[in-house]
């Protein structure tokens, strides 16, 4: 019995970690690497185990660094179970099929740019055949996986829908429990509930995501009132606030927030455009699922309709979006992708960047080699569509709308974990850069754990 790590391992994308009992094998996530192109497609293009060696898939949740791969395993020949929650299931969806389109466009750019024939990693076809595959679960109950392995899902507080994964396995009598954290979320964020430890996992080894190891965001509370300020000071200079945002789970938040800010009169009447026709779609799968929702907030005990309100507007047609470019004076404008690598928030910021009316408001992890990180670094130019453009738009990074826990929630969430199981011996760190899982680690082992941060392709015995 023993773990092998596929993906994310000292690095934060493509989150796959195979666990073998006996000769069963299970992944926890397939998610699609994310970053250069050409190294990303190598990664992407090499299955994580042979598609008849592997019996079953537990999904932590919908984010495509996580679920991404799921198309191309299909794709290959997989055809067994994908167990996720309702929700995940859900987003899956939606994302899946969103991903298939953008693997299609690439590789039709891949084609021109070549002048050779270039194949997309998967097909919508392909998504919607993973999509027939899921098997959803609620939180908290034990389900089966394979025989002599079962799992059960808590919520992680990170995106609607996602879950820890605890594993049970038994082989020859040995019985083992695996804690794999996926990513867990931050205490007092909007609309989701707090990340629920399992204090009675009694895990023999957690595998722990790390990707803010080494710092502390911006209290929450601080977020909304930032995100409040840069709008009213933009507006004030006339300007448009771009976001580059995560279709599902930030989007949905900042819509939360500037709600909450318009209803208490701290921002100025002017428009919100979520431009997305993936966002949009999130946002309904939202709208279904209020069961996961944090009813301790008062905006969701009063309010039926969290993510209407008369200042937002969804746009999905492409017309829509490429008119919004023409328009001028004070507005917000929220689009994907969240790491502004494609899709239509490359048009509104090739739109701003040379404008020092406006602001680019960054909300999220950027991973290196990509815009969002150069945007972060406050390089004085930046490329677009393979122009170089000075960047004149002011540039706010905004760490408090994070999903991912500091790392001070990070312990906290592990030491709650480490109180229910006296038989913990190990913490696997990954979904992490390695400035943040060394420091992470030297923090937990200062707490008295035992720490490895394995390379990709590692074993650990159980």
């Amino acid at each position: 019995m023993f773990l092998e790590f596929l993906g994310a391992a000292r690095e934060v994308t493509g989150s796959c970690h195979a666990l073998h009992v006996g000769d069963r094998t299970i992944l926890l996530d397939c998610g699609l690497f994310q970053g250069r192109r050409d190294e990303s497609r190598r990664k992407n293009e090499r299955l994580p185990r042979a598609t008849n060696r592997i019996d079953a898939v537990v999904l932590s949740h919908a984010h495509i660094d996580h679920a991404g791969r799921l198309p191309f395993l299909v794709r290959e020949g997989y055809d067994g179970p994908i167990h996720a929650t309702a929700a995940t299931r859900d987003l899956c969806a939606l994302m899946l099929a969103d991903s298939a389109h953008i693997q299609v466009k690439d590789a039709e750019y891949l084609s021109r740019r070549e002048r050779a024939h270039a194949e997309p990693l998967y097909e919508p076809e392909d998504a919607t055949r993973a999509l027939r595959l899921f098997e959803s679960h609620p939180y908290g109950r034990w389900f089966d996986v394979v025989p002599g392995v079962r799992a059960r899902f808590d919520d992680a507080g990170h995106i609607l829908g996602s879950a820890s994964v605890l594993v049970e396995a038994t082989e020859r009598g040995e019985t083992r429990r695996i804690l794999f954290s996926g990513d867990v979320g931050r205490s007092g964020l909007a609309i989701i509930r707090d990340p629920q430890p399992p204090a009675d996992a009694d895990a023999d080894v957690v595998i722990m995501e790390s990707t803010y190891g080494d710092r502390d965001h911006v209290p929450i509370d601080d977020a909304r009132a930032t995100l409040g300020r840069v709008v009213r000071e933009t507006a004030k200079r006339g300007g448009k606030v771009v976001i580059p945002a995560f279709a599902v789970g930030r989007v949905q938040e900042l819509v939360y927030d500037l709600h909450a800010l318009a209803r208490a009169g701290e921002i100025p009447p002017l428009a919100v455009y979520v431009d997305s026709p993936l966002a949009t779609g999130a946002t309904q799968v939202f709208e279904l699922h209020p069961e996961c929702f944090d009813d301790t907030e008062a905006l969701v005990r009063t309010v039926r309709t969290l993510f209407r309100f008369d200042l937002v507007k969804y746009v999905r047609d492409v017309q829509d979006s490429k008119a919004l470019n023409a328009l001028r004076g004070p507005m917000v404008v929220i689009s994907p992708s969240g790491m502004c690598e494609s899709g239509r928030v490359l048009h509104h910021l090739a739109n701003t960047i040379e404008d020092p009316r406006n602001t680019v408001l960054i909300v999220g992890f950027q991973a290196e080699h990509t815009l969002g990180r150069r945007l972060v670094e406050g390089r004085p130019t930046v490329r677009i569509f393979g122009e170089e453009r000075p960047r004149r738009a002011e540039v706010v990074v905004l760490d408090g709308y994070s999903a991912h826990a500091d790392r001070g929630e990070l312990q906290r969430w592990l030491d709650a974990v480490r109180s229910g199981s006296p038989r913990l011996r190990t913490v696997c760190l990954v979904h992490g850069e390695a400035d943040a899982q060394g420091a992470f680690a030297t923090r937990l082992r200062a707490a008295g754990y035992e720490v490895e941060i394995p390379e990709p392709g590692a074993r650990h015995a159980l």
